[in-house]
């Protein structure tokens, strides 16, 4: 009969590994070799004695992805990106010459789906990690990663946010088949159910409110709001009876998102009932010989207010009458205030002094108003000239409402107004005004914005001081602008009461500049089809 073996305990092997076999000789001696010898038969012996598993249900086939794979160029550029992403970032404030590979990410992401470009199956778990970590990143990662990723994301727990913002991971039914979407209303998971409406209500508007109207009572207040906000695309006056029920909602937010529904349809009921409030507050007057605006703002917020999303109680550090005031005017039409002020245009009305220090809360209901409603008269008027400062003209000196005001002209006239703004004020209120400017930057626009980082090279300041500014030019400049840059790259002799080593600063800045703006158009190209 073969001889048993039986193998010193594991423990022994371990602790003759870490303390060497000259010190503690493995059992039989042998010295290394015979150390392995030992662990290699002490693991065979251990892995015959377990039971196989049992195997797991296969998964389904990842579905087809009938889009055009990407060009071999372009997905050797989105695995360089993607590894960057992980690479660890240097230590210090300095960054160096080279482009930033993973601020390029959107860019890229956005330009390979404008092409319809499938993404490549061995790319689909860096893609969806990216994803995860940055949420900025999801729309277009997503949209990119096509029925593959989100059938991927369903075997990770990882990636299970890709699965809240998509329809679950399943197809969505032909909108045009009511008994396939009426099932998947009834009984889909939250998000497929969202995905749904939203479909729906891009194909028929009226056929997603009455799918809405089907189970609305049943739903959870958190539920209405969302699928309440879905009324804002296609939002008309075949909406207005349902937000007016949804007045009576007992969810404050819902109560306040009908209410912002229905201030958007100037013929609405609800339209005419807070206009009619407003101007008994707001009207014409005179100081001295000239024409003005008189304020008496409300006294009391009484329950038909309330029902119509006043808010009663104002926040911290807000007076209740100026709070009951701005809430009425931002959901009054705009239109009524021609008429309310003999036919005068926005322009003119913006104009007009307002008697008792009300002009500050007057004109922000009516920035807060022009946005809601989307209307590029009063929002021209409220900007005002670019070269005016924010705190001498119309409208309101925050930066914020007037980047909402600049979004709603047309993106030629866009542009044009921040590039006059940044010449007449420089570039330290510029940064959110940029970011609602479309990219590739206008000409006009980038060459103001480069004009100013020069201007500001020149005075002796530090270019971390400009870098949320430099950051934004790497990514919206137009790269064609590349070669033209050239010259700024070059360290010009420092001025004797400039910061010291600044001008070094600044060439490093503009090199990256340069870098990354030749970069994006490698990447544009790369992403041309073949």
């Amino acid at each position: 009969m073969p001889r048993t073996v039986t193998p010193a305990p594991w423990e022994e092997l371990v602790t003759s590994a870490l303390l060497g076999t000259d010190r503690r000789p493995a059992e039989g001696g042998g010295g290394p070799g015979g150390l392995l010898d030992a662990a290699a038969l002490h693991t065979v012996q251990r892995r015959a004695g377990l039971l196989p598993a049992s195997a797991a249900a296969r998964p389904e086939p990842a579905p087809a992805d009938p889009r055009p794979p990407l060009p071999p160029a372009a997905r050797r550029r989105l695995a360089q990106l993607l590894a960057d992403r992980s690479a660890p970032g240097g230590s210090g404030g300095r960054r160096g010459t080279a482009p930033d590979l993973t601020e390029l990410i959107p860019q890229w992401l956005a330009t390979a789906n404008q092409h319809g470009y499938r993404a490549p199956a061995a790319l689909l778990p860096s893609l969806l990690d990216a994803a995860r970590s940055r949420t900025d990143l999801r729309p277009q990662a997503l949209a990119f990663a096509g029925p593959r990723g989100l059938w991927l994301a369903g075997l990770n727990p990882e990636w299970r946010f890709a699965l809240r913002g998509s329809s679950g991971g399943s197809l969505l039914p032909d909108v045009t088949e009511p008994e396939a979407v009426a099932r998947l209303w009834e009984e889909g998971l939250f998000a497929e159910r969202v995905a749904l409406l939203g479909a729906v209500r891009t194909h028929d508007p009226a056929e997603a409110l009455a799918l809405l109207a089907t189970t609305w009572t049943t739903e959870r207040a958190e539920d209405r709001l969302m699928f309440l906000d879905s009324l804002r695309t296609g939002l008309s006056g075949v909406d207005e009876t349902f937000l007016e029920q949804a007045l009576s909602d007992r969810s404050r937010n819902v109560r306040s998102t009908a209410a912002e529904l229905l201030s958007a349809l100037p013929e609405s009921a609800f339209a005419e009932r807070m206009a009619d409030r407003a101007m008994s507050c707001v009207s014409p007057g005179l100081t001295g010989d000239e024409a003005s605006v008189s304020v008496e703002a409300p006294h009391e917020c009484d329950a038909s207010m309330e029902r119509d999303g006043v808010v009663a109680v104002p926040p911290s550090g807000r007076g209740e009458r100026s709070w009951w005031l701005g809430q009425l005017v931002e959901a009054t039409p705009l239109a009524t205030w021609s008429v309310r002020f003999g036919g005068r245009a926005a322009q003119e009305i913006v104009g007009l002094p307002v008697a008792d220090g009300w002009a500050e809360e007057l004109h922000a209901a009516w920035c807060r108003a022009a946005v809601r409603q989307r209307d590029p008269e009063w929002a021209r008027a409220l900007l005002g000239t670019p070269s005016v400062p924010p705190s001498n003209g119309p409208g309101t000196a925050s930066l914020a409402e007037r980047s909402k005001l600049l979004a709603i002209l047309p993106a030629a006239e866009r542009a044009e107004w921040v590039a006059d703004f940044i010449a007449a004020h420089g570039l330290s209120e510029a940064f959110q005004l940029l970011g609602v400017c479309p990219t590739p930057w206008a000409e006009p626009l980038g060459r103001s914005v480069v004009d100013a980082l020069d201007i500001a090279r020149d005075a002796g300041s530090y270019p971390w001081s400009f870098s949320g500014v430099m950051g934004l030019a790497e990514r919206c400049l137009n790269p064609a602008e590349a070669d033209r840059l050239e010259v700024l790259t070059t360290t010009p002799d420092e001025p004797e009461d400039a910061s010291p080593g600044a001008n070094g600063y600044w060439s490093e800045a503009f090199q990256r500049l340069v870098s990354t703006l030749r970069l994006r158009s490698a990447i544009d190209l790369e992403l041309i089809p073949g």
